[in-house]
């Protein structure tokens, strides 16, 4: 507006002279950015023509190649997935129940169950190895028949396996429990262990050639838990007896489609302990009746004992303690021993060397708290220590469970 006149004239030329430079550098612009946009687009034509070339020259040997591979390979899952399906078969039918999670299925259903599995795993891949073929060799192995055929087969296996899966999880409906409660004889001392000899049904020691009346040949179970070892660990409770009376209470749980077959599979339940004099000896599994299917059968044993009873509990008992951390209480005695004792108080189960740091540590929070109140009785002119020292007997205190002067 430099030599112009202040009015509105004056300004409506200015914005035209303005709008006028901005389109010319805004044509400027577009001049700049045309050949930069060709240039872009002849390198993205050229780069898909590149592409293109690539697959139908290079590229489509790779592809062959790779083909070839999945032949190979394909071919030898199915082989190693027909001779699996009868090795398993054979091996199923040896011992189908001493396994888990085959253990789950019923035995009138695995037959079925594996017929389908076989086919949901056998027909995709088989489909998979017949195109492979058809890119590597260029060789039509397929008609739109066997496909469709193909097709029909594999819906059918998924159904049958879906039906018979449903099924099985439908039998995890309803849940049931019995209790058995023994009165055990009263002792000062109690101790616990684990019986880690194997337990064998009849049909097994003859089938292992166990002598019965050979006392002096014991089979050690090894107590791991396996993927195929069946989840049949006890748990124990721990608890302070409020009538006096020591007592074992056994809880079989289980599951079932109705209450009744629930009840049923837990009555299937059998497990052993041995009361010998004030030692108690568990078994660290129970088994499941001869013909019994798996479903989700637990045994919970809860031990109550008086107040002032102690318990020596055996290093192999560690695992199967449900409500308490008794690993630490080997920890604390650190004497190297398989063993650890504990005690039953109004609090429930303590540790004894835990309890005698406890105690030694109250003493000297004691002996300090002593020492520090006659510090404070000194009446120092040094505010600055006597509140340091205060301030230190309010922290004994809030340890030792002393509650503050007001």
């Amino acid at each position: 507006m430099k030599g112009e006149p202040a009015n509105l004239q004056g300004f409506q030329k200015n914005l035209d002279e303005e709008l006028q430079a901005v389109k010319e550098r805004l044509g400027e612009v577009n001049k700049h950015a045309r050949p930069i946009f060709a240039r872009l687009g002849i390198f993205i034509g050229e780069f898909f023509e590149w592409i293109g070339r690539f697959i139908s020259g290079t590229g489509k040997v790779i592809f062959k190649v790779i083909a070839g591979i999945i032949v190979v390979f394909g071919v030898l899952f199915l082989l190693a997935l027909i001779t699996g399906t009868a090795i398993f078969q054979g091996f199923w039918d040896a011992s189908v129940y001493e396994y888990f999670p085959f253990s789950i299925v019923n035995e009138s259903n695995r037959g079925i169950i594996l017929f389908g599995a076989f086919i949901v795993c056998f027909v995709p891949v088989l489909a998979l190895v017949l195109f492979s073929i058809r890119i590597a060799f260029n060789k039509q192995t397929t008609n739109k028949t066997l496909s469709f055929a193909l097709l029909i087969i594999w819906l059918v296996g998924v159904a049958v396996t879906g039906y018979q899966v449903a099924k099985i999880l439908s039998e995890f409906k309803q849940h049931a429990e019995l209790t058995q409660t023994t009165d055990l004889k009263t002792y000062p001392v109690y101790t616990i262990s684990i019986d880690k000899s194997k337990y064998f049904s009849k049909e097994d020691s003859i089938a292992y050639h166990i002598d019965a009346n050979n006392r002096h040949q014991i089979v050690v179970d090894d107590f791991e838990d396996g993927p195929f070892v069946s989840p049949n660990r006890i748990r124990i409770d721990i608890n302070k007896s409020e009538t006096g009376i020591t007592r074992l209470t056994q809880k079989y749980e289980s599951q079932g489609k109705t209450f009744q077959s629930a009840l049923q599979n837990a009555q299937n339940i059998s497990y052993n302990y041995v009361m010998k004099d004030s030692e108690l000896v568990l078994s660290p599994r129970f088994q499941l009746r001869k013909g019994a299917i798996w479903r989700n059968q637990e045994v919970r044993l809860n031990l109550e004992i008086p107040v002032g009873t102690k318990l020596i509990l055996k290093q192999d008992t560690y695992r199967y303690v449900n409500n308490y951390w008794t690993w630490g209480c080997n920890d604390s005695e650190n004497d190297h021993n398989d063993s650890s004792i504990w005690i039953m108080t109004d609090d429930g189960l303590k540790c004894v060397a835990k309890l005698k740091e406890e105690a030694l540590k109250k003493q000297k929070l004691k002996g300090e708290l002593f020492d520090l109140e006659l510090l404070q009785k000194n009446k120092s002119t040094d505010t600055v220590y006597q509140d340091s020292v205060s301030n230190r007997i309010k922290e004994v205190k809030e340890e030792l469970g002393i509650a503050p002067e007001n």
